[in-house]
């Protein structure tokens, strides 16, 4: 999928002001629905010295920019470690598909390490995350009935349901459509729109998707309530160890 871009991604890497741990692709590339004119969302952790959080500057903890690249729209963002895995622990789903992208640009031994504990991390409230995304998403496709919100909507239920089901993070939308037997059999068309085009209506009946969408919360609590994830993370000292550990290394 990176080599699709057509465009070399390491130079952004090296020229950021801190060291990266990793940077991944996220956005419409890894959820498998990139328009010809989608950005290059680009997400990953940076590592601030001891010092810069010691001393009485406010250190950069998230580092964001948005450029154009090669007239490619890049969009960076990079969390501290401490940062990121303090929103590991904190349920975010988000930040585990980032973790977890297969688009992966720049890695080191920190981001497999990362990699290994990220199950540690998943409980049976992830749900929550999902369903609190795709409500948000909802809302935005009722208001504009564009097409993209209507998909993400798509794409983080069906995430919530494999999760629950698996404990596996998929963010990939046209791999969930076969691992969740419940999901609309309209979806690959809409897929297939969302490629000619970034933005624009969504033409679907709407009280068809409507039901669609309430059938999948609906779907997303059951998994939820007999998941065998458990309540909390079970890595929370391990995940300390690290960011002591490679922080001291800096």
């Amino acid at each position: 999928m990176i080599d699709a871009l057509d465009i070399d991604l390491a130079p952004v890497v090296a020229e950021q002001p801190d060291p990266v741990l990793f940077a991944t692709v996220s956005g419409a590339h890894l959820y498998g629905f990139p328009s010809r004119d989608s950005d290059v969302d680009l997400r990953g952790v940076h590592l601030l010295s001891a010092a810069e959080l010691l001393g009485l500057r406010e250190p950069h903890e998230t580092r964001s920019r948005m450029w154009d690249r090669d007239g490619v729209e890049m969009d960076l963002v990079t969390h501290d470690l401490r940062k990121f895995v303090r929103l590991m622990l904190r349920r975010n789903g988000y930040v585990l598909e980032q973790l977890l992208s297969p688009l992966v640009v720049h890695t080191t031994d920190a981001h497999r390490e990362l990699v290994a504990l990220a199950p540690g991390v998943v409980t049976r409230h992830h749900a929550h995350h999902y369903r609190g995304f795709a409500n948000t998403q909802w809302r935005l496709h009722s208001k504009t009935e564009e097409l993209k919100p209507l998909l993400y909507t798509f794409r983080v239920l069906l995430t919530g349901i494999h999760l629950m089901r698996t404990g596996e993070v998929q963010a990939h939308l046209p791999t969930l459509l076969g691992e969740v037997r419940e999901a609309p059999g309209y979806l690959p068309e809409l897929i297939a729109a969302k490629a000619e085009r970034e933005h624009g209506p969504a033409e679907v009946e709407h009280a068809r998707v409507a039901a669609d969408v309430e059938r999948l919360h609906a779907l997303l609590d059951e998994a939820q309530a007999g998941s065998a994830l458990p309540e909390a993370a079970t890595v929370h000292d391990a995940l300390h160890d690290l960011v002591v550990r490679i922080r001291l290394e800096r």
